[in-house]
């Protein structure tokens, strides 16, 4: 039955459309990356023969998907930050004139003046939330060694998590449209609760 979607996710060009759809979503939220990873992974797991440890070559590997995502998502980052630290007074006024940016902007500018980047990783699972704190890290003109460290964990641990929910999904439910259908209820059911927890996170 997963037949049809291993050979959407088979071969070596699936790493490049995971990677750039992890890089441009930044820009541009609605980009289905996380649909993307959830499937390569899936398709990983149905053909990677998973009782006899061995993945075949045209089918990706589990580290190099996480790996390929992780590092797509804060080269994203980082283009989105570089962009808003050259983004002038024209961002500035941008900012200014939504409250949503404003707060996330002021408590990203405490959790890391505070040594913590929790918000980052967290937002990084949230809907935009990437978007948000990227852009606004780049505005505020925050240090990127204060930055890029929290933005390469919140990459490698939505990657990690993401591969998880395709991968063991599959080998739980079967290599079927279901476990994959569950395991992007699972991520957007992460999503929903970073945003939340996001919200309610206090300014102080």
């Amino acid at each position: 039955m997963f037949e049809s979607v291993g050979s959407l996710a088979a071969g070596p060009w699936v790493y490049a459309v995971v990677a750039l759809s992890v890089l441009l979503d930044v820009f541009l939220p609605v980009l289905p990356s996380g649909v993307l990873v959830i499937t390569a992974a899936t398709a990983a797991a149905a053909g990677s023969g998973a009782a006899a440890g061995q993945v075949p070559h045209d089918v990706p590997d589990i580290l190099a998907l996480i790996l390929c995502a992780a590092t797509a998502s804060v080269l994203g980052d980082l283009v989105a930050y570089r962009l808003a630290w050259r983004g002038g007074e024209r961002l500035d006024r941008a900012i200014a004139r939504s409250r949503r940016l404003t707060t996330a902007q002021e408590r990203l500018g405490e959790a890391l003046a505070r040594g913590g980047g929790a918000l980052v990783v967290l937002a990084r699972f949230a809907p935009a939330g990437r978007s948000i704190v990227s852009l606004c890290a780049g505005a505020a003109h925050r240090r990127a060694r204060d930055f890029l460290p929290w933005s390469a964990l919140a990459g490698l641990s939505w990657a990690g998590y993401s591969v998880a929910l395709g991968y063991y999904g599959a080998q739980w439910l079967g290599a079927t449209w279901l476990s994959t259908g569950v395991s992007l209820a699972a991520l957007f059911g992460a999503g929903a609760a970073a945003g939340f927890l996001v919200r309610r996170r206090p300014a102080s």
